[in-house]
């Protein structure tokens, strides 16, 4: 006798009060989802990035206040005992929350092989009690509709040209650039010839430590050098 197994059935989830936000670099997205978190009574938003957990959180305090606002990253907790809004890498959120209100930023890193499935986790279950808004590019539309019956989909245009400036030379870039390599090595290679023709550079990557991450970011954004030199994790949504 020859069975055949039965063929799994697909996972299809309830969408409802699930909008998804999609689009590329520069469209608004994290900005929309901060206004919509501090209008509700209570938020978590799950982000990329340490970085950008970090900016975010910054961001969250000017609006309503420190002591309201918690920061939970795998390298840093800020954590005040009446924090409302929390604001973590996507790692650190939690699987289930009764926050009103649930953002998750980048979800096409669903696809990644390293934390894909964290991402997935997530897209499929942390939900706000009132709004969950799931941000990321326009290649998730497909997918999300097809997890996620009667999910809304928004799509937002860049707010920027982007266009491509041609070949330069590393060292007649103009001020106030950053430059992206693959490799940490790439990285102080690069730093170290731009300090030695224009001077100043700041260099940001992961194995940094939170304090000095934060301060080489502190030091370009202030002006204080002109150059940053980062690995490739700035584009996903760091200003």
């Amino acid at each position: 006798m020859n069975i055949q197994p039965k063929p799994a059935e697909p996972l299809i989830l309830s969408g409802r009060d699930v909008t998804a936000v999609l689009g590329p670099t520069n469209t608004g997205k994290t900005h929309l989802a901060i206004e919509r978190m501090v209008a509700h009574e209570s938020g978590v938003i799950g982000l990329p990035l340490r970085l950008l957990a970090r900016e975010v959180y910054a961001r969250v305090c000017e609006k309503i206040g420190s002591a309201k606002v918690a920061l939970v990253t795998g390298e840093e907790k800020i954590q005040p005992p009446g924090a409302k809004y929390f604001v973590c890498t996507v790692e650190a959120t939690p699987r289930e929350t009764d926050a009103a209100f649930v953002a998750l930023d980048e979800v096409q890193l669903a696809g990644d092989l390293e934390r894909g499935h964290i991402f997935t986790d997530r897209i499929l279950h942390l939900r706000g009690r009132q709004e969950t808004l799931l941000l990321g590019a326009a290649t998730m539309q497909g997918i999300l509709q097809k997890l996620l019956r009667g999910i809304s989909v928004v799509t937002r245009p860049r707010l920027s040209h982007l266009a491509y400036a041609g070949s330069k030379k590393l060292t007649r870039l103009p001020r106030r650039t950053a430059i992206v390599a693959f490799s940490a090595d790439e990285v102080y290679a690069i730093a170290e010839l731009i300090r030695r023709q224009q001077g100043g550079a700041a260099v940001v990557l992961g194995a940094l430590s939170p304090r000095t991450r934060n301060a080489q970011v502190a030091l370009y954004q202030s002006g204080d050098v002109d150059y940053l030199i980062a690995t490739d994790a700035i584009g996903m949504g760091l200003n």
